[in-house]
């Protein structure tokens, strides 16, 4: 039996997916992100080891709540698909439970190695980080073209999406790279949400305990006219920014 490597387990979880969710985060990423709040998932070699039907047990344990909410499991990370057989694995079997899909992943993968994963995926939370190629792999160490791949065959196999970007001052705020955004995400028929979520320093902590220097210590919180100023740009493509109450 495939076995998976887990840094921790949220059960209540309400922000990573429709209603209430039981949220993996899988260890291992094959990004640098200078922003991560979640720096110690990187190791491919930590957390704890768990099988598909262990992790299905335990979510069952909260199906009622799920079920009530319209939640179900969501894979977070670090990366999630660098585990792909076991995601393949447990989202098969959650499907015969009855349970709802979410990956949550920076679309960092090859198609051949994450359709699989698909196969039994209800709903992909995808983060794009920066849509200038070099700006890119400045924040993050990868280029974005896999993940704008990822996100159109997401749209051929009509698999539902909500894009994600981070909206760091000085860094991903500028009008290139908001445009661009703009631009793509009005090209996507499959996007149930578009969301402009703002940078913040509650993972710094993380960086520090770890004895790690943090490169954006500087860079102060996204506000929400930061967010308002970015929403006017990408909109004025068509794409619909998605506002909480």
């Amino acid at each position: 039996m495939v076995k998976g490597r887990i840094h921790s387990i949220e059960t209540f979880g309400t922000v990573d997916g429709p209603g209430i969710r039981y949220i993996l985060f899988l260890q291992g990423c094959p990004l640098r992100c200078k922003y991560c709040h979640n720096r110690d998932t990187w190791d491919a070699k930590g957390g704890k080891e768990y099988t598909t039907d262990e992790i299905i047990a335990e979510a069952k344990k909260y199906s009622s709540y799920m079920k009530f909410s319209g939640g179900g499991i969501t894979a977070s990370g670090g990366e999630a698909t660098l585990q792909p057989e076991f995601l393949t694995e447990l989202f098969a079997k959650a499907k015969k439970n009855n349970i709802h899909t979410c990956l949550d992943t920076s679309g960092f993968v090859n198609i051949e190695t994450v359709d699989p994963i698909l196969d039994n995926t209800d709903l992909v939370l995808l983060d794009l980080k920066h849509m200038v190629e070099e700006e890119s792999k400045s924040l993050t160490g990868v280029g974005i073209e896999k993940s704008l791949k990822l996100a159109k065959h997401l749209d051929e196999r009509n698999i539902p999406v909500w894009i994600r970007h981070v909206l760091v001052p000085g860094i991903t705020d500028t009008k290139e790279n908001l445009e661009a955004l703009g631009k793509f995400v009005a090209t996507l028929n499959n996007v149930d949400r578009f969301e402009l979520l703002p940078y913040h320093t509650m993972g710094v902590h993380k960086w520090e305990s770890m004895g790690i220097d943090y490169e954006l210590k500087d860079v102060e919180n996204a506000t929400s006219e930061d967010i308002a100023k970015a929403t006017e740009i990408v909109e004025q493509f068509g794409a619909k920014v998605f506002k909480k109450d």
